[in-house]
């Protein structure tokens, strides 16, 4: 790879080109914004992975017609970050493939819809992007499928029962995803997978007189509550291991699936199905489970005792010792119907704290496992903090007694849960320099733009303290990012012509010691590219 032997010969060629980006950003900013143009790969690239046929968006959005006709709709829940859904806070902690728009693409889909939502030039609309058929992630390498469809009942009842699906490997796979396509989308409200090698959970579904045995509690076996695999929640791309990390599935075993059918008023029938795809590289360290609950068994050390009187906010503090170092690589919160928040921190031994997650706004219906851009380690004799809080109220407009009624521990919907799987794997020497690949996901799958090398809206923005600044390399080559004044001025220079490696890297830049204003962050690279985002600091 040849290299630039002279960084002001590099700079100057970014300064004309970023000079040519901003003339051309000036005169597209004064055209009207429309489908063709600004909306379609907005919408396209965050939406229409789940507004699609046969995924759980209530409406598709592949095409003008079904993305004009709801409109009004449609500006109005981005406009207010109902959608895309994201209930972590990005101010406390980031994580992998986060959903959400930037200011500037709101701004654009509210003018389109102020102005009639024009579609410009038919030629210039992208094509929508081609998704996997029966996955959102790609071709399984096993479909197993439950044997018969299951009747749950319209008694307005929460139901739980587990499905023993054999696998027929005759070895053992080491996994990198476990995906459930529900047959019933409407009922299924959560699923948790895991398995079996003894028999007894075939000798429970042989013992109920309906397919499957009832789950309620657990899958009715003590080993599989430490197998768990990531679930499946509404709305939430199946967890894909990073490279060299998974879970084992043995030779011989049945697949255990713990189905979470909700409440209906009608005989309802639920036949799943689940993909499962195999690791094409050895797995080096298997990912294991830290599972906070309410209860001494589980390692945890609670305030009190998990009871929600009624008509009491109430906030529950948990604390749970690591027993070996660990780094942690993503985390699931979960509660019901009373949860009010979330948040989840690290004490350290030195008395450092590592935020983890928190949520502010608890929102039932958009619930799932949060996965970390790089790994959090977490020593040994470290401390996890975890707080949560619960509206028993007539405040709480979900609660779903009325009035108030005194709620514990439990499964069903109308019960309360603290429940917090944290998925790590044994810590290894440079685990913190490691930063995984986004592209796991079939929504960073989704690349509307031609080019590769990418960079990011910095975050946040506006900012008067620190920025981070994500960026995206084609190839192996060297990068300079840079501050720079709107007339080009070079206030700081953040990264040197350091070389890095083809993919997805985070660089924080402290913004502190800059004056108001409006900036440019501008990345060049060796291969001549220049790619600008702007950045206010406050």
């Amino acid at each position: 790879m040849a290299m630039k032997t002279s960084t002001s010969v590099k700079l100057s060629t970014a300064i004309v080109l970023l000079l040519s980006i901003m003339f051309y950003h000036s005169e597209v900013v004064a055209q009207e914004v429309t489908f063709a143009n600004d909306i379609a790969p907005i919408i396209y690239k965050n939406c229409t992975t789940c507004h699609r046929q046969g995924e759980i968006g209530p409406m598709p959005f592949t095409s003008y017609d079904e993305i004009s006709a709801w409109g009004s709709m449609l500006n109005e829940v981005i406009q207010s970050n109902y959608m895309p859904p994201w209930p972590p806070s990005k101010e406390y902690s980031r994580f992998s493939n986060e959903r959400g728009l930037t200011d500037d693409e709101k701004s654009l889909i509210a003018e389109w819809i102020e102005n009639e939502m024009p579609r410009g030039d038919i030629s210039l609309e992208p094509e929508v992007p081609q998704f996997p058929t029966g996955s959102q992630i790609g071709t399984p390498d096993l479909i197993l499928t439950m044997e018969e469809a299951f009747q749950h009942s319209g008694n307005g009842n929460d139901e739980y029962r587990v499905f023993v699906l054999p696998t027929g490997l005759t070895e053992d796979r080491e996994i990198a995803a476990i995906e459930l396509r529900p047959g019933n989308a409407t009922i299924v409200h959560h699923a948790l997978f895991s398995y079996d090698t003894s028999g007894e959970a075939r000798n429970l579904d042989q013992q109920d007189s309906e397919y499957g045995y009832d789950g309620f509690g657990g899958f009715g076996i003590d080993e599989a509550f430490t197998r768990q695999f990531p679930g499946y929640v509404p709305g939430q791309d199946p967890y894909i291991y990073p490279n060299t990390l998974g879970k084992t599935l043995p030779a011989g075993s049945d697949l255990l699936i713990q189905m979470h059918y909700g409440p209906v008023y009608t005989d309802q029938l639920d036949q799943s199905t689940v993909n499962i795809f195999f690791k094409d590289e050895p797995v080096e360290r298997q990912v294991r489970e830290f599972i906070m609950l309410p209860f001494e068994f589980s390692g945890t050390q609670m305030d009190k005792p998990f009871f929600i009187p009624a008509n009491q906010v109430e906030t529950f503090h948990g604390q749970y010792t690591t027993p070996i170092d660990a780094s942690i690589l993503s985390i699931a919160p979960h509660m019901h119907l009373l949860g009010k928040s979330w948040e989840v921190y690290i004490e350290h031994i030195d008395g450092s704290l590592t935020n983890v997650i928190q949520v502010p706004d608890w929102d039932f219906n958009w619930q799932g496992t949060y996965n970390f851009p790089r790994f959090i380690v977490a020593e040994q004799g470290a401390t996890i903090h975890a707080i949560a809080t619960y509206d028993n109220t007539i405040d709480n407009p979900v609660n779903p007694n009325s009035p108030p009624q005194f709620v514990t521990w439990g499964e069903k919907t109308t019960d309360e849960m603290y429940y917090l799987p944290i998925s790590f794997v044994p810590y290894n020497v440079g685990d913190e320099d490691i930063i995984f690949d986004n592209s796991v996901t079939s929504i960073s799958n989704v690349h509307l733009e031609k080019e590769l090398t990418h960079l990011d809206h910095p975050y946040p923005n506006p900012s008067s303290d620190h920025i981070e600044i994500g960026f995206t390399l084609s190839v192996d080559q060297r990068a300079h990012l840079e501050l720079r004044a709107i007339d080009g001025k070079l206030i700081k220079t953040a990264i040197d012509s350091k070389l890095y490696a083809k993919g997805k890297h985070l660089h924080q830049m402290r913004v502190d010691d800059v004056q108001q204003g409006t900036y440019l962050v501008v990345l060049s690279t060796e291969s001549g590219e220049v790619r600008t985002q702007t950045i206010t600091i406050n």
